[in-house]
């Protein structure tokens, strides 16, 4: 019988350590430990029902869509920005930011938290940087920016996550977190959306600025990027990032687990792939969960993530995931 809670492997992980048993992504959350944010400072997002808009606190309208688990996009050309160099007459700091009560916030969110968690996450004004870019500007527009004008690109950046560090250390000082989250999806299933290039002279530098004030109050760190993105790995363990999720498949994870060893792989699990497909039989897809384990578990420095994508309240959706639940919680304790 294992001697560890589900939370004490899952930080036994990202510390660098080998865990008691396989950790799979939410033991170490909680409530997806992403602190609540305080109702007296975050804007109003009104309802997340899929086709209905909501907004975020720069005014970009979002709308959330049924077959992607309710997840939000910006809404279809309804973009704030046109052009990248009149950034500064369009994009302010959000009047919702000024006059933030941290010790009221604080006394408010944590005795809220469950006391065997670490207090994770943190204030952020958004999504991840290239995400804001393309959510004022949309994918062409905001990736036209990066060629023609990436001084005025970091421009915009710098000014966001100015931002997010002044937040950072109002909210280390007053919550005292153990965990950082930090999520910035560059990349699609087959690639980066951005060169090397691009992301060494555009984003490392943000992403290290961001991260910077956690590591130095000796948070641990999480960073979240969907799609292949191997090229960009050295640099974000060198930045400071203890784990990153959800790690899909279409990397190369068997040489990054090779070449950073303490460094957390959360994922593994093709979540759009063949445990979707409803010709898939159930023996299969606990077959691909075994088939992840196998690969990935050994050594340590792994939690599984199988989550599959598929509308919220679709019975056949959630059967697969039942079967990938039940297979994983029969298996997990016999790698270690």
């Amino acid at each position: 019988m294992p001697t560890l809670t589900p939370y004490e492997n899952y930080l036994r992980m990202l510390r660098g350590e080998m865990p008691e048993y396989v950790p799979k992504i939410q033991d170490g959350s909680g409530p997806m430990v992403q602190m609540e944010y305080n109702k007296n400072w975050r804007p109003a997002m009104g309802t997340t029902k899929p086709g209905e808009i909501w907004y975020d606190m720069f005014g970009v309208p979002y709308v959330s869509e049924w077959n992607a688990n309710n997840g939000s996009l910006p809404a279809p050309g309804q973009f704030i920005l046109e052009d990248i160099t009149k950034w500064r007459d369009v994009i302010k700091k959000p009047a919702i930011l000024e006059n933030i009560d941290w010790e009221y916030c604080a006394s408010v969110d944590l005795p809220k938290l469950d006391p065997q968690y670490l207090v994770s996450g943190g204030p952020s004004i958004g999504n991840g940087y290239f995400q804001m870019l393309v959510s004022f500007m949309g994918f062409d527009n905001g990736l036209i920016a990066c060629f023609e004008e990436p001084e005025e690109v970091k421009a915009l950046l710098t000014f966001l996550k100015d931002l997010n560090v002044e937040m950072a250390k109002e909210y280390i000082h007053y919550y005292k977190p153990g965990i950082y989250s930090m999520g910035d999806d560059i990349a699609h299933d087959r690639a980066p959306f951005v060169s090397l290039d691009i992301f060494l002279d555009i984003f490392e530098p943000i992403w290290r600025a961001t991260v910077t004030p956690w590591k130095d109050a000796d948070c641990l760190a999480a960073h979240h990027n969907c799609g292949v993105l191997d090229e960009f790995i050295p640099y974000i363990v060198d930045m400071g990032f203890n784990a990153w999720n959800p790690a899909e498949p279409g990397n190369d994870l068997l040489a990054i687990k090779a070449k950073f060893p303490k460094f957390a792989i959360c994922g593994g699990f093709a979540n759009n792939g063949p445990a979707t497909f409803p010709e898939t039989p159930e023996e299969e897809v606990r077959a691909y969960v075994k088939e992840a384990l196998d690969l990935y578990a050994p050594g340590g420095a792994f939690a599984f993530l199988g989550v599959i994508m598929g509308p919220p309240e679709d019975a056949e959706t959630a059967r697969r995931q039942a079967w990938i639940n039940d297979e994983f919680e029969k298996i997990r304790y016999s790698y270690y």
